[in-house]
C-alpha cells in the first residue's frame, strides 16, 4: 500500500534483525525465534494473573492445540499435524504485533486494527502453509480455545466460575486438570517464565512443521 514518505514508520525491528512492516506484511519478515520470543512475551488477562508471573499467548496457544488434539482423539480421529499447526498458530499475529487485546477494549479500536490483524494472520497463514478454516473446524477450534480462556479465567486470574459464566459469558465450564501440565510438568495453571514458554513454543512448531513437510 502506497505511504506518504513524511509517514511515521510502520515497521518493527525482530531479535533476528529482520523487519516486519506492520502495515504491509509479508511471510518473509520474521523467523520461527522470532514469533515464538514474542508470543512468550504476550500477555493475555490484560497481564493480570495470581501468580507470581502473567500467563504468556505462547503457553495459551499450546493448550488450546492440545485441548484441540484430546477432542478429537475423544471420536476416534487423530488431528492432522497442519490442523495442529493451525492451532498452534491461531494467535501468531499477536505475537507479531506484542499485544493482546482484552476483549472489553476491541470495540473501540475500530476497523483500522482489525485490518493490521487480519494482514499479519494472512502473511502467518501463507508462511507456514496453513488453510482458512471451515466453518466445522472453526467452530471445534473455538470449543477448545473458549475451554482454555474458562480454565485459565479461573485457575490464573482468579474469576469465580459463576463470573466466567455470567460476567465473561463463557458457557464452557472450566477445566481442572491442566493438560499441559502431563507433558511438562511444573504445578497446574502456573504460567512460564518467557524463555521457557519460548523454547516450549519453538520446539512444537518446529515439530509440527517437520511432520506438515
Amino acid at each position: 500500500m502506497g505511504r506518504d514518505q513524511h509517514e511515521t514508520r510502520a515497521w518493527v525491528r525482530m531479535p533476528s534483525e529482520r523487519r516486519l512492516d506492520l502495515l504491509d506484511p509479508t511471510p518473509f519478515d520474521w523467523e520461527d525465534s522470532d514469533l515464538a520470543l514474542g508470543l512468550a512475551r504476550t500477555y493475555r488477562w490484560g497481564g493480570h494473573s495470581a501468580w507470581p508471573l502473567p500467563l504468556s499467548v505462547a503457553q495459551h496457544s499450546l493448550t488450546v492445540m492440545h485441548l484441540r488434539a484430546a477432542a478429537s482423539t475423544a471420536v476416534g480421529l487423530a488431528l492432522p499435524p497442519l490442523a495442529a499447526l493451525r492451532e498452534l498458530l491461531h494467535d501468531a499475529e499477536e505475537g507479531l504485533l506484542g499485544f493482546d487485546c482484552v476483549s472489553p477494549l476491541k470495540p473501540f479500536l475500530g476497523e483500522g486494527f482489525k485490518a493490521l490483524t487480519v494482514r499479519l494472520e494472512r502473511a502467518v497463514f501463507l508462511r507456514y502453509g496453513l488453510q482458512h478454516w471451515t466453518p466445522k473446524e472453526h467452530a471445534a477450534h473455538k470449543m477448545a480455545d473458549r475451554l482454555a480462556a474458562a480454565s485459565e479465567a479461573v485457575h490464573v486470574v482468579g474469576w469465580s466460575a459463576k463470573e466466567v459464566l455470567h460476567t465473561l459469558k463463557i458457557a464452557v465450564p472450566p477445566l481442572n486438570d491442566d493438560p499441559l501440565q502431563a507433558i511438562y510438568g511444573g504445578a497446574a495453571w502456573e504460567p512460564w517464565p518467557p524463555a521457557i514458554a519460548s523454547a516450549r513454543f519453538l520446539a512444537e512448531l518446529e515439530r509440527l512443521k517437520a511432520l506438515s513437510a
